[in-house]
């Protein structure tokens, strides 16, 4: 088991740290100070090849502006807040519009673009990296100083748990995920489209045509979205489904049931992988848009060719919907727990 860092870039009189974590049997993580970023999540194929199951960039300047939140924090709120609008404790704030009328992913500086305090925990099977940060009262326009504390453990058996807390001086917003973009394949080889997947969720929200949650529920029974049975990507995405044409693909909130469970699998390298959260629902995103930054494979413009399971709660839609999911009181705690196993499919 070793864990080093070393300096990659710098950003603003800064040093951008990539912070490494590696054991015997192959497994290692790496993830950057900036964003709390996951760069690589190195894993072993049937035949023990070791490749990266992340979408990443060659460059790593590519990170400092990264359009596709490749792999990052986000916060202070995930996903888009309807005409970038709300009201807390009848007072209304105007956030960031940066997708369209709306606010995406928290607003022209997100939590992806914050450089962290980084400590590193060590034990017998597994090293933890926290990542520390202030976001400052009125930053994008959220109410309240937030101080948050994100922790990856990364243990030896192909594990990493992600631990999101916060807490705030003042009656505010936080809703935070990682937007890592998985392909089992190793190194973005094939398209996700060609790999397999299940999520207990009998519901999806509906989109409006901006991809806000309209506060209504669809059953997934009969429709594209139906993955309680594993099913292949690429089976239904093409189908003329209103609510595909809207995203593009997939681009929607799931609810997740009472098993709260995610699983994808690469059938020709045998990966798979189990998702469990305590967050109600999960965005599952089928990387329908590309930005033009250059990959670690030397190629751009990959559509689909990685998909992100986003667990949060349910993004802040029409009339403010599910606004009660994402608001944090004083002298409250919010914790989120994600965590991702990586193992090898029976042959």
């Amino acid at each position: 088991m070793k864990y080093n860092k070393k300096i990659v870039g710098e950003l603003k009189d800064k040093h951008i740290i990539a912070h490494n974590v590696s054991f015997e049997n192959g497994f290692e993580v790496e993830i950057l100070n900036l964003g709390g970023i996951i760069t690589k999540i190195i894993t072993p194929d049937k035949e023990n090849n070791l490749e990266n199951i992340v979408v990443g960039y060659k460059d790593i300047n590519s990170y400092i502006e990264n359009p596709s939140y490749m792999g990052a924090i986000i916060g202070r709120t995930a996903g888009r807040i309807h005409n970038a609008k709300v009201v807390i404790e009848n007072k209304e704030y105007n956030l960031y519009k940066n997708y369209g009328n709306n606010q995406g992913h928290g607003g022209n500086i997100g939590f992806n673009k914050k450089i962290y305090d980084v400590n590193v925990i060590e034990d017998k099977d597994s090293i933890t990296l926290v990542f520390t940060g202030t976001s400052y009262d009125m930053e994008e326009n959220y109410p309240g100083n937030v101080d948050i504390s994100v922790s990856f453990e990364i243990s030896q058996d192909f594990k990493i748990t992600q631990t999101y807390k916060a807490n705030t001086d003042k009656t505010t917003l936080v809703n935070m995920t990682n937007h890592s973009y998985f392909n089992l394949s190793g190194n973005i080889k094939e398209p996700i489209t060609n790999q397999y997947l299940k999520i207990t969720s009998d519901y999806i929200l509906e989109l409006d045509e901006t991809c806000v949650p309209t506060g209504k529920f669809i059953s997934v029974n009969d429709t594209p979205f139906d993955f309680r049975d594993i099913k292949c990507i690429g089976d239904d995405i093409y189908q003329s489904h209103g609510q595909l044409k809207i995203g593009c693909g997939y681009d929607h909130v799931f609810m997740l049931n009472n098993k709260k469970l995610i699983h994808l699998e690469d059938r020709k390298s045998k990966r798979a992988m189990k998702i469990k959260t305590n967050r109600a629902s999960v965005v599952v995103y089928s990387m329908n848009f590309t930005d033009d930054l250059i990959l670690y494979n030397d190629k751009t413009n990959q559509r689909r060719h990685g998909i992100c399971f986003e667990t949060q709660a349910p993004p802040i839609g029409h009339n403010m919907c599910f606004i009660d999911k994402s608001t944090l009181n004083k002298n409250e705690e919010y914790k989120q727990i994600t965590e991702y196993k990586f193992y090898i499919l029976n042959q």
